[in-house]
């Protein structure tokens, strides 16, 4: 395809510019959103989860994962609540595993407090540090930081921009509605140049989907339920988006639940027994199917659900790495009461076994960005 560029190097047409994302380059990792797990009978309480997490760590990063990510939560059994001082912890406990955010609620954090914390871990973990940022699914940040729900687009919109200047900009002046002014300021710790990876997290929304592109940012698919397939239109969208930016390509990624052990049998019983009752509880709050076990083999034929042997999860990944043209796929294995036996071996085998596999697979036929 011809490619026209303007003067300043950007493209004057609308047409996404295509890469390949080699297999040498595609990007395996864990998300945590900090559950808390168990140990035989006995339920883990916060603060050796909170222990374990760094443990965990530190064994994705022994088994070659590429990246170790933890969420921002504020319910009964998620121990994710100061990631920041979390991640920092872990940077102490590693050496070269990158480490980011499952999900930073931008929306009910303060855009400033975000660059100082993560221009630290990013000091501290020497450039190893990154960044997911979304709107919330869960909206429990917003009363408790006294945020109004009505206020949620508006939020996000004018944090994300703050923060965009504050990672590109030497010295900010800026205004908005939802915090106060900054004139010529420039932060300490400063960040490296350009800043860390931002990506904008997308649970299904084709404003976010472009508002990503708009910014350049990389964009992260929460996939959760469902046919991944279904966010090949927002792909689209989003490459067309960034051509029409004038924005070079930039990653994609999947965020999706999953567990995986030695046998395909012994990994779907394990994950529905502890899946099941978080998902009949989000059924009850939010109106989310009721998770029966015709609907829970739906979704591990066809859906969102990487759960099963490593052969079996490696050729999941793989083919929806080619179908949605991603550089990343991002596992998140912890789910409320998962003995920390199963999310050890889960680690253990995604490292030694899966990210080899899906390498191997996408080597004999790439994806394309």
């Amino acid at each position: 395809m011809s490619i026209t560029r303007r003067s300043d190097g950007t493209r004057a047409d609308s047409e996404p510019e295509e890469e390949t994302v080699t297999a040498e380059g595609f990007e395996l990792g864990l998300n945590s959103f900090g559950e808390v797990a168990t140990d035989g009978d006995r339920v883990l309480s916060d603060a050796e989860t909170v222990r374990l997490l760094v443990d965990e760590a530190r064994l994705a990063e022994s088994v070659g994962l590429d990246v170790f990510s933890v969420g921002e939560h504020y319910r009964e059994g998620h121990n994710d609540s100061a990631t920041p001082v979390l991640l920092a912890a872990i940077a102490t406990a590693t050496e070269r595993i990158r480490l980011g955010t499952s999900v930073t609620v931008l929306s009910t954090n303060d855009p400033v407090r975000l660059y100082h914390e993560f221009a630290t871990l990013d000091a501290v973990s020497d450039g190893r540090a990154q960044i997911v940022l979304g709107r919330a699914s869960a909206t429990e940040s917003f009363p408790l930081f006294g945020y109004d729900l009505a206020d949620y687009e508006r939020l996000f919109e004018e944090k994300l921009d703050l923060f965009v200047r504050l990672q590109r900009d030497e010295e900010v002046t800026w205004s908005g509605t939802v915090r106060t002014p900054l004139v010529a300021q420039r932060l300490h710790p400063r960040m490296r140049a350009g800043g860390i990876p931002t990506w904008i997290g997308v649970g299904g929304s084709p404003n976010s989907v472009i508002r990503a592109a708009r910014y350049g940012l990389p964009l992260m698919l929460a996939i959760i339920g469902g046919r991944p397939q279904r966010f090949a239109g927002h792909v689209d969208l989003y490459l067309r988006a960034l051509a029409q930016a004038g924005h070079p390509v930039q990653p994609i990624g999947q965020h999706s639940l999953g567990l995986v052990a030695d046998t395909d049998e012994e990994a779907v019983e394990t994950w529905w027994r502890y899946w099941q009752p978080v998902v009949a509880r989000l059924a009850e709050e939010r109106g989310f199917y009721k998770p029966d076990r015709q609907r829970y083999e739906a979704e591990l034929d066809h859906g969102a659900l990487f759960v099963g042997s490593p052969e079996t999860v490696a050729r999941k990944i793989a083919t929806v790495a080619r179908d949605l043209r991603l550089s990343r796929f991002d596992l998140k294995y912890d789910i409320m009461h998962l003995p920390r036996a199963a999310r050890a071996r889960t680690i253990e085998l995604l490292g030694s076994e899966v990210a080899p596999r899906v390498r191997e697979l996408l080597a004999k036929e790439p994806t394309h960005v």
